[in-house]
């Protein structure tokens, strides 16, 4: 079984999410609603880590290293300007995306194990992930046209 894998997966995807918007808050202090926003689905991300402690023990976890080779060749710091806000968000939103497509993979596993706790789990904080894409995928409408059309 290769579900310990992927809660490897998502577990590190999560860690590596939180610490990416922990940078960006940091690294885009001007803009208050970005850095709150940020500090705040930081600790989301968090809580979502620690939630899958009961899944780990019953499954194992394997860790792999997808998550944090995205984490350090997008967010090691953050770029300057409206561009490189706009290029930060996405690069959120990357990760965010790989949170997501990989809660879908372990809920699946969780239905196919009949493990209600495990899909509980998978359903509570999937939804959460998907309000941090919205929100990422606003604030890029938001940001886009200051950073490409606006912006010198």
């Amino acid at each position: 079984m290769h579900l310990a894998t992927y809660l490897g997966l998502l577990h590190t995807s999560l860690t590596t999410l939180a610490d990416a918007f922990r940078e960006v808050a940091r690294g885009h202090g001007e803009e208050p609603d970005v850095e709150h926003t940020c500090r705040v689905l930081a600790q989301r991300t968090d809580a979502q880590a620690e939630a899958l402690a009961p899944a780990v023990e019953r499954y194992g976890e394997h860790r792999e290293e997808e998550p944090e080779r995205l984490h350090a060749a997008g967010l090691d710091a953050t770029r300057g300007g409206p561009v490189g806000l706009l290029r930060d968000l996405q690069d959120l939103y990357t990760l965010a995306s790989l949170t997501d497509i990989t809660w879908t993979v372990v809920g699946q596993a969780a239905q196919g194990l009949r493990d209600r706790d495990l899909l509980d789990i998978v359903t509570t904080h999937e939804r959460d992930t998907a309000r941090q894409l919205a929100w990422l995928r606003t604030r890029v409408k938001q940001a886009a046209p200051q950073a490409l059309i606006a912006a010198e």
